[in-house]
């Protein structure tokens, strides 16, 4: 990869002349949760702003210490058919291919993949279990970032899932283009494997952005996006809301606007998940709500597509509504088929983060 990633807080003083007792603070954290970025994303933040967005975003802060949450909010071990493949949803199965990430999210979900090795280790069980579920069609290829993968080990990825024929999705998730642009702007050998697929192969490629503020959506971002395009990728957007980062209406609607404008729907707003380290990053479930509908309101057409979930053990849930002291939720997707579409209804609970925070009624 030509841009390199700063792993260590002695190379982030030198580039960037962080005070001491910052660099204390990111010490301390990153000895329990790991810390990595670009230079390219450092170079974003404005280091006399104590708040800016990128930087709560990427660097280590003292709050992550804070004992609340569990390795694996969404239980995706229950799903789990061989390490690092999962069936929990009758038609997709997700493949963890990558333990690494072009940055690390102080408020990842999957803080286990960086400190156990949770990833496929052998890709050809995994296509041997896809080729034998023909509900199977699509795949989410995620990690970890795949997009940290070499151009020849996703070629050999691709061209492994490109003979289940039953599979005609193939969705990348992945940062990579808010963390590091240049890896899909100076790599042509990248955007022709994945134009290739596209074009003489039965799958189609998509790949789930994760944009989570508008400064991070700059003109060598814009630039990695119309790269991708213009490979006949198609592209979404997906991204939690987050304290002091976008859980404000107006900085949400701003998101989606410019994500629309340059071609990039947003598809899911997530709804925190209760990991460990997170609850200094978690805004409350009705309060998520009550922003991004507001951030909604203020847009129009492609802007508003978004969806507000939440990756529950039992299935994706979209919070739908807030009414008379009544929280309502519905199954996007469920891990049973049959409660796909339920409606649930519980009392409200203003401090409720988590669809566990709830009683039933």
């Amino acid at each position: 990869m030509k841009e390199s990633m700063i792993y260590c807080k002695e190379s982030l003083s030198k580039k960037f002349e962080i005070p001491q007792d910052v660099m204390q603070e990111i010490d301390q954290v990153s000895n329990r949760y790991r810390f990595q970025a670009s230079k390219y994303y450092l170079s974003l933040i404005d280091w006399s702003n104590a708040n800016d967005p990128i930087r709560r975003l990427i660097i280590p802060d003292l709050s992550e210490l804070e004992e609340w949450g569990t390795a694996d909010p969404s239980d995706e071990a229950k799903y789990t058919i061989l390490p690092g493949l999962e069936h929990k949803y009758s038609s997709t199965a997700l493949m963890l291919i990558s333990n690494l990430c072009g940055g690390i999210c102080r408020y990842c979900f999957r803080k286990r993949v960086f400190i156990e090795d949770e990833i496929i280790q052998n890709i050809d069980s995994a296509i041997e279990y896809i080729q034998q579920h023909k509900e199977i069609n699509n795949i989410l290829l995620t990690g970890g970032d795949p997009f940290m993968l070499s151009n020849s080990r996703l070629e050999i990825i691709l061209d492994k899932l490109q003979a289940v024929k039953h599979v005609k999705i193939l969705r990348f998730g992945s940062k990579m283009l808010a963390f590091n642009p240049q890896r899909v702007v100076d790599d042509t050998n990248l955007l022709s494997i994945l134009k290739n697929h596209n074009e003489n192969t039965h799958q189609q490629i998509y790949l789930m952005n994760h944009f989570s503020h508008p400064n991070e959506l700059t003109d060598l971002a814009i630039k990695a996006v119309k790269s991708m395009m213009n490979a006949n990728v198609v592209l979404t957007n997906q991204n939690p809301i987050i304290r002091g980062i976008n859980d404000n209406s107006e900085v949400l609607a701003e998101l989606f606007t410019v994500l629309a404008d340059i071609g990039v729907p947003p598809y899911y707003v997530f709804q925190c998940r209760p990991a460990m380290g997170n609850k200094d990053y978690a805004v409350p479930l009705e309060k998520g709500y009550d922003i991004f509908e507001k951030a909604r309101s203020y847009v129009s057409g492609l802007a508003k597509r978004a969806r507000y979930v939440m990756s529950h053990r039992t299935g994706k849930i979209e919070i739908v509504g807030v009414n008379d002291g009544h929280v309502y939720f519905k199954y996007h997707r469920a891990a049973q088929d049959g409660n796909s579409a339920s409606f649930l209804v519980f009392k409200s609970n203003p401090n409720a983060y988590w669809l566990d925070d709830y009683d039933d009624n």
